[in-house]
């Protein structure tokens, strides 16, 4: 595996390289511009029969090149060569998200889809370390990604939500519930988490039933409110135009946020209730609670050691210098008699 062991040394390139050459390129000009002012060229190189302005040139580019290769060695180039396993404790949490088509609404803003996946992406920052799973549900439940320590995969898997992805709309909190249970073995004897992230559109009894019973079988399961109780009409695109939806009457259809439901699963699923609107409240308690959760051990692959390789950067950097110093800007003798009787 390669690394940089201080990577962020790496950004001073896009800061030097540019600004290096922009001084060569000034320096360069105004030096022109100033030979110019002095007097007919002839005479100039009459006056300055050794100086050559290509060997310059050379000098400063050697010292551009020299640069580089420090700032690469500074930031010390690696080479893991050793492999071994570590174990680590972990705590199983799966996220439910609700991708229906009431997420979309805008009593908070920007709506409640957008609101909810910027909570997960901190919320998957609060849980590094832990084994994540993902759920999507609307009309079905979909299993997104299964139980992985892979945060990178659950951030981009959060990002690209959208209510597209559901089948069928709704809300079946209960259907997202029992398919969390099926990502467990039954003699799994370390607790899990579940934290479901919903308006609770629906009323389900059946919810409330599948809480209880994920709660028997160790799994503690958290809710989070998304929305308000005094809701807003559900939009979406028709054609390239935004509409609102609206009943078989023809009148428009609000959703609104079931406060009693979300609370309700949550107490039969010996969680707590929270809401989006107290986020960071939210992340704090949900950290602490799954920190609270027994651990299992896991296996983990990582490189424990890793080769410098910063002296292949370094000697070439320290060379570039030194020949900069000996190399001269003055042209030989030869070529100098060649230039003055105006043969060169």
């Amino acid at each position: 595996m390669f690394r940089f062991e201080v990577p962020s040394i790496l950004y001073s390139l896009a800061i030097l390289i540019p600004l290096g050459i922009l001084l060569l390129w000034l320096t360069h000009g105004w030096f022109l511009r100033s030979l110019d002012k002095t007097g007919d060229a002839k005479l100039i190189r009459r006056l300055f029969p050794f100086h050559s302005r290509k060997r310059a040139l050379i000098k400063n580019t050697l010292v551009l090149f020299g640069l580089l290769f420090m700032v690469i060695a500074w930031s010390n180039p690696q080479w893991g060569s050793k492999k071994e396993k570590v174990k680590a404790k972990s705590s199983d949490v799966v996220i439910a998200l609700d991708i229906s088509q009431s997420m979309m609404a805008e009593d908070i803003t920007p709506n409640r889809m957008e609101r909810s996946k910027r909570f997960c992406t901190e919320l998957i920052k609060k849980l590094r370390g832990e084994r994540l799973g993902l759920i999507f549900f609307a009309g079905g439940a979909y299993l997104q990604m299964p139980l992985s320590q892979d945060n990178a995969s659950a951030d981009l898997f959060i990002k690209s939500a959208s209510p597209r992805q559901a089948g069928t709309q709704g809300t079946v909190i209960a259907d997202a519930i029992d398919l969390s249970l099926n990502l467990f073995s039954d003699d799994d004897p370390t607790q899990k988490a579940l934290i479901i992230i919903s308006d609770g559109e629906n009323h389900e009894q059946e919810a409330i039933d599948a809480a209880q019973r994920a709660k028997e079988k160790g799994m503690t399961v958290f809710t989070l409110g998304v929305g308000t109780e005094q809701g807003a009409q559900i939009p979406f695109i028709n054609n390239g135009k935004k509409t609102y939806k609206r009943d078989k009457d023809g009148y428009p259809v609000s959703s609104k946020l079931n406060v009693g439901l979300m609370q309700d699963i949550a107490e039969s699923g010996g969680g707590e209730f929270y809401m989006i609107d107290q986020a960071m409240t939210a992340l704090n308690k949900l950290d602490v609670q799954i920190d609270r959760l027994e651990k299992r051990e896991v296996e983990q692959r990582s490189f424990t050691d890793f080769n410098s390789y910063f002296q292949y950067f370094l000697i070439p950097a320290i060379l570039l210098f030194m020949f900069e110093y000996c190399f001269s800007s003055r042209r030989s003798k030869h070529q100098n008699w060649r230039s003055v009787i105006g043969i060169e």
